[in-house]
């Protein structure tokens, strides 16, 4: 199936003002959004079929918002220590993030990507209008989804924790939301090594990028074996969408 860019949703709404304001005219507009609104949500119900997940018919007008304000999206704040390269090509990153405040979801569904379907499902309603300020708060990136993985280091424990990071305007004062599963939590300072990979992430692919990842490093104490963060910069209807591995480093 086609993926629906903003490209599309200008396209329909240059057409719809181009004929007028009569009546029919406005029959024609809400036609045409309405047809607009099917089609996104046909695309990502079958992006979420492959996470096997089913999606709800009130996530019609959320998947809109978000598509419409894609382009518009703020980068969660961080300072970058140092740069790493092999053969010439960037290979990973320190960086360090300040505390701040972020609203996360815990899920601990039989799948990795079931578990941050449904979270971040949860947390696009909270961002387009399930809050305590009733609008759209703004989207940030990256989304992260905390993991952990079992003693025989093989596989991820079930729970898994997505966090949306608060727009700047909302730090001091966040809206508070309406599911009661949402949580708003101060996140202490964190000092990662990151890794960028592309594509969708499942628990064979996170797996896959973490070894590579400690094959790339070497052997080191320096960072945590069992907690690694997956950060998303993309919505999950992009198929090879941009993905980090990040390293959590001890304090020091």
């Amino acid at each position: 199936m086609a993926r629906i860019t903003l490209e599309d949703l200008d396209g329909l709404g240059e057409e719809a003002a181009a004929g007028g304001g009569g009546d029919g005219d406005e029959e024609e507009e809400e036609a045409a959004e309405a047809e607009e609104r099917g089609r996104l949500f046909a695309h990502w119900e079958a992006v979420a079929s492959t996470h096997r997940v089913s999606l709800p018919r009130d996530m019609a007008g959320p998947i809109v918002q978000m598509t419409r304000h894609n382009q518009a999206r703020e980068p969660v704040p961080y300072v970058t220590l140092s740069q790493h390269e092999k053969c010439k090509e960037a290979a990973y990153e320190e960086r360090w993030y300040p505390a701040g405040k972020w609203a996360c979801v815990t899920k601990g569904e039989p799948m990795y990507e079931q578990s941050i379907s449904m979270s971040f499902m949860k947390l696009m309603r909270y961002i387009c209008k399930e809050n305590s300020v009733g609008c759209y708060l703004g989207m940030t990136v990256p989304v992260l989804n905390e993991i952990h993985l079992t003693k025989e280091g093989t596989e991820l424990e079930r729970e898994v924790v997505t966090a949306y990071y608060l727009p700047g305007e909302f730090q001091q004062n966040p809206p508070v939301p309406t599911d009661p599963e949402i949580h708003i939590t101060e996140r202490a300072p964190l000092w990662v090594i990151t890794r960028v990979f592309y594509g969708m992430t499942t628990e064979e692919t996170i797996l896959r990028e973490i070894g590579l990842f400690w094959e790339l490093l070497g052997s080191t104490d320096t960072v945590l074996r069992e907690t690694y963060i997956v950060a998303a910069y993309e919505n999950p209807s992009i198929p090879q969408r941009r993905n980090e591995i990040w390293f959590i480093c001890r304090a020091k």
